[in-house]
């Protein structure tokens, strides 16, 4: 749908999401904005053929993160008449995409066109890399406006720059350039603006060509380890390798690899 909130294309094994508000700078305001957005991970999710999502944004920002004309008239996603009302509202809205996105399987690139700023600052943590425009501007911005990470800001930057780093984002609410992203390592990579969305397709072109329940699996581990013990992991590696070694895409590799030739993936 061309008038959803995350305008859906598919290009071979990569899906391009882009946030499409740019009149709004891709601020996310209403439930529907929450739901479109969260039915296109799963959407991407669901099909076993695509194996990598770029996430954009349309226009000159990324994402401004929440919408402040709505959280002032208490409509929206943001505060309600009472707090319990507000605390339900949270989860039934932005916390629904934060949790999607942590869930998906496929590798994700976030593709930073222009300004990530609060919630959108952490959209973009949550994908797996995140390539910058030269001209994008960053910021844990919520304590300018009063109130704090609702959408789990506060687990999500120090996973993405480390705790020092991150209490220093959350409590000046400073918003920095690209060059500073880049040292944090907030971003791997900053490139002109209008090059940008051809070097985020490179980069998925690089991932798509391996074996593609095997890059899910991959993903899988890494969201695990970012919160499991090592003991667990090791549990889970095992389980997940017992799986893989029986895909044919596996026995592929074997062959290839043995017969020096470029391998011929089936996804199976």
């Amino acid at each position: 749908m061309t008038d959803a909130f995350a305008r859906y294309e598919k290009d071979g094994r990569v899906v391009t999401l882009t946030l499409n508000r740019p009149e709004a700078r891709n601020a996310i305001g209403t439930h529907q904005d929450c739901r479109d957005l969260v039915s296109a991970i799963q959407s991407a999710q669901e099909d076993d053929s695509v194996s990598c999502i770029i996430l954009t944004g349309e226009g000159s920002a990324f994402s401004a993160g929440g919408n402040l004309k709505a959280m002032k008239e208490r409509s929206g996603i943001g505060p309600m008449d009472a707090p319990d009302a507000t605390r339900a509202n949270y989860r039934r809205g932005v916390q629904r995409i934060i949790e999607t996105l942590w869930n998906c399987e496929v590798p994700m690139i976030a593709a930073i066109n222009g300004h990530a700023i609060g919630l959108g600052l952490d959209l973009a943590c949550l994908c797996d890399i995140r390539i910058s425009a030269d001209t994008a501007k960053f910021a844990s911005s919520f304590i300018k406006v009063g109130i704090v990470p609702g959408d789990g800001g506060a687990w999500i930057l120090p996973r993405a720059v480390g705790l020092s780093n991150a209490a220093e984002l959350i409590f000046t609410g400073d918003t920095i350039d690209a060059a500073a992203a880049l040292r944090l390592g907030l971003v791997w990579k900053v490139v002109p603006g209008a090059q940008l969305l051809s070097e985020a397709r490179a980069l998925a072109a690089r991932i798509v060509v391996n074996p593609a329940k095997v890059l899910r699996l991959s993903k899988r581990l890494l969201r695990e380890g970012q919160q499991q013990r090592l003991s667990d992991v090791l549990e889970l590696s095992a389980a997940f390798q017992a799986l893989a070694h029986e895909t044919q895409d596996h026995q592929e590799a074997l062959d290839a690899m043995l017969e020096k030739r470029a391998p011929q993936f089936s996804g199976k």
